[in-house]
C-alpha cells in the first residue's frame, strides 16, 4: 500500500464513501486519505455538495468532468477511485486503465458489490502483478480494450 499510495495524484470519491465509509471513523485519522497517509485534490462526485467548503475537496455533479478534473490535477500520476459505483462508471465509460485489488482475509456482510455490471458485459483484464503481504494479497489488473 505504501508504494501505491506514492503513485497517487489525485482521487476521485464517491459520495458514499465520502460520506461515511471511512475505516478511520472514530480515531484521530477519521476524513484523512488512508489514515493521514496521503494528501492531495480530491474530487467527489455528488448532487448535494456540502453548504460550506471542505478543505482540498471540489464537489462536481458528474462523472465527466469529475474525472477529467482528478486527471488534469494528477499530472503524471494516477487518479485513485473510491467507491464500487464510480469505479464502475469509470469502467462502462472507458476512463479506468487498471484495477488494484486489496483482498484481505475478512468476510464482509453488506456493501456495494464490486463492478456489478446489470447488461453482464464481459470485462478482459490481464495481471500486471500479484503481491501478498502477512495479511493480505495486491492483485492489479491492466483493462484491455
Amino acid at each position: 500500500m505504501d508504494q501505491f499510495i506514492g503513485e497517487i495524484g489525485a482521487l476521485l470519491v464517491g459520495n458514499r464513501s465520502f460520506r461515511g465509509d471511512d475505516p478511520h471513523k472514530g480515531t484521530s485519522k477519521e476524513g484523512e486519505p488512508f489514515g493521514g497517509g496521503w494528501s492531495g485534490p480530491q474530487f467527489v462526485l455528488t448532487h448535494d455538495a456540502p453548504d460550506a467548503p471542505v478543505p482540498g475537496v471540489t464537489f462536481l455533479g458528474d462523472l465527466d468532468s469529475g474525472a477529467a478534473a482528478a486527471k488534469a490535477a494528477a499530472g503524471d500520476k494516477c487518479v485513485n477511485i473510491i467507491g464500487a459505483d464510480v469505479a464502475r462508471q469509470c469502467l462502462e465509460a472507458g476512463v479506468l486503465d487498471e484495477i488494484l485489488v486489496f483482498i484481505a482475509p475478512v468476510m464482509l456482510g453488506d456493501g456495494v458489490r464490486l463492478f456489478h455490471h446489470s447488461s453482464g458485459t464481459n470485462v478482459r483484464l490481464e495481471r500486471l502483478s500479484l503481491t501478498h503481504a502477512p495479511r493480505a494479497m495486491n492483485l492489479r489488473l491492466r483493462v484491455i480494450r
